[in-house]
């Protein structure tokens, strides 16, 4: 916020030019809509959250700062990107916390100390202040490797549940990967961190509380991997007939680190889904017949969806679908086994089986892919689970489809199968209806350095009038409350 200055002329010259207040009459009043957007800036130097206020006429976006720093340590000439660059964002179901997640800076076995400067991937903690903006980043809250020294990691991405009670964080570990380049018969993961340069991937589970900027390390984190993970995705549901809550973490593999080190020529894509059960107290327990091949190839999203309405008796089901990185970039449907049918025995049901989602018992009734562009980095649903959209990186587009309630099927918008954003689209955020005004749906360009808004119809998904934003350069990771 600008410094209160005396003097009705000078404070209507502040009304006039700046850039970073919503309105003069209330800029002590935060906005309905807030959109967060991370800017990587250039060569490490404008690593902020920018804070932007969501018009709820028509979905337009005011800037109102970009002073929130993802990073604690001044950034040197020598030290330039000190904590890593920022990749995610989440708020906690209240809105008045954010999260942000910073990759980390990897250790260099080639470099000499005096340019190497590790940082460990961490989450920074915000409070959302009274005008939307954020505050300055608490405590770094670490995981990897912490006992380690230099330590080389990479975090990607988090989730939290609906319920704000887990933080889920995925890392693809050191590299070149632990074993190399002195492979083994055996794979070389998953271990405890044994130095800076072998670290296995991890998923690390988080206990938080709406309303608290404080994260706990959940017992059995980090949950060390023999995959590089790509993507994750957290649903909570209980199943038809059923009076027991459960919650599932899905996470898509691109790398075996044995199939990398232990097997030359070495094949690359893993090509796998894995399946957690979450428990009560945060453990993962991965699930029996995980992980599951799947065609998608170079998988780099994932998206669980509970299509059962709220009402008693609906016919609904749990459906997964992954997003394939490689070639011109599709969206893969499965389903999850929760209730005793032609397709799920009991046991399937215990085991959460995950399927291809087909139209019949004949394995060549498998639905096919749904085409969504090259690269669909990111997924989202609305509020209602009716309509899903995919973000293509490479084809800088959003497609949009209608979800079969009952069937889980994809079905192309007849009238806007996709929109066109700016240049190398990263993010999403969708935010919901609020009193019918409409809902809007935002993406974070990064080469283009704008963002681009959609008016979503709230009866058939489809996107209209879109917007153009001027954001600080290289926007990332967004969210919306």
């Amino acid at each position: 916020m600008s410094k209160k200055i005396g003097g009705v002329v000078v404070l209507v010259g502040i009304c006039a030019l700046s850039v970073f207040l919503l309105n003069c009459g209330s800029s002590s009043s935060r906005p309905s809509g807030v959109l967060y957007v991370l800017t990587q800036g250039s060569d490490g130097l404008g690593n902020n959250v920018s804070s932007f206020g969501v018009d709820f006429n028509n979905g337009n976006l005011t800037l109102i700062n970009s002073n929130a720093t993802t990073c604690p340590i001044l950034a040197t000439p020598t030290n330039t990107n000190p904590c890593g660059l920022p990749v995610d964002i989440l708020l906690d179901p209240t809105g008045n916390t954010a999260f942000v997640l910073d990759q980390g800076a990897p250790a260099c076995p080639s470099c000499t100390p005096a340019t190497n400067y590790p940082f460990a991937p961490a989450i920074y903690p915000y409070t959302v202040n009274s005008d939307g903006s954020l505050s300055n980043p608490g405590a770094a809250v670490n995981w990897a490797c912490v006992n380690v020294s230099n330590c080389s990691d990479t975090a990607v991405a988090m989730v939290r549940d609906a319920a704000g009670q887990f933080l889920f964080v995925i890392d693809q570990g050191s590299y070149p990967t632990p074993g190399y380049p002195n492979p083994t018969p055996y794979a070389s993961c998953p271990h405890v961190p044994t130095g800076p340069y072998d670290v296995c991937p991890s998923i690390s589970v988080f206990a938080m509380q709406p309303g608290s900027t404080t994260l706990t390390l959940e017992s059995g984190s980090p949950f060390y991997l023999s995959k590089i993970p790509s993507a994750l995705s957290a649903i909570a549901f209980t199943p038809p007939l059923s009076t027991t809550a459960q919650e599932l973490l899905f996470v898509t593999n691109n790398v075996d680190i044995c199939s990398q080190n232990c097997v030359f020529p070495s094949p690359h894509n893993d090509n796998t889904v894995s399946v957690y059960a979450v428990n009560s107290d945060g453990t993962l327990t991965e699930q029996p017949n995980s992980p599951y091949s799947v065609t998608a190839a170079d998988p780099v999203s994932v998206l669980a969806i509970n299509t059962m309405p709220a009402q008693v008796g609906a016919i609904g089901g749990l459906f997964v679908y992954v997003g394939q990185g490689a070639g011109g970039g599709a969206l893969y449907p499965f389903q999850v086994c929760w209730v005793a049918n032609t397709y799920c025995s009991p046991q399937n049901v215990m085991d959460n089986l995950m399927f291809p989602l087909t139209t019949c018992p004949a394995l060549s009734c498998q639905v096919p892919p749904s085409a969504a562009g090259e690269n669909p980095v990111e997924m989202l649903v609305d509020p209602t689970n009716n309509f899903l959209y995919a973000l293509s990186e490479k084809s800088n587009q959003v497609f949009a489809f209608t979800i079969g309630t009952t069937t889980g099927q994809l079905t192309a918008q007849p009238t806007t199968p996709y929109q066109p954003t700016g240049t190398l689209p990263v993010s999403m955020a969708l935010h919901p209806s609020v009193g019918n005004t409409g809902q809007f749906l935002y993406t974070s360009n990064s080469a283009s350095s704008n963002i681009t808004g959609f008016t979503l119809s709230t009866t058939s998904g489809a996107m209209l009038n879109p917007i153009t934003v001027v954001a600080p350069e290289a926007p990332s990771g967004m969210a919306v409350h």
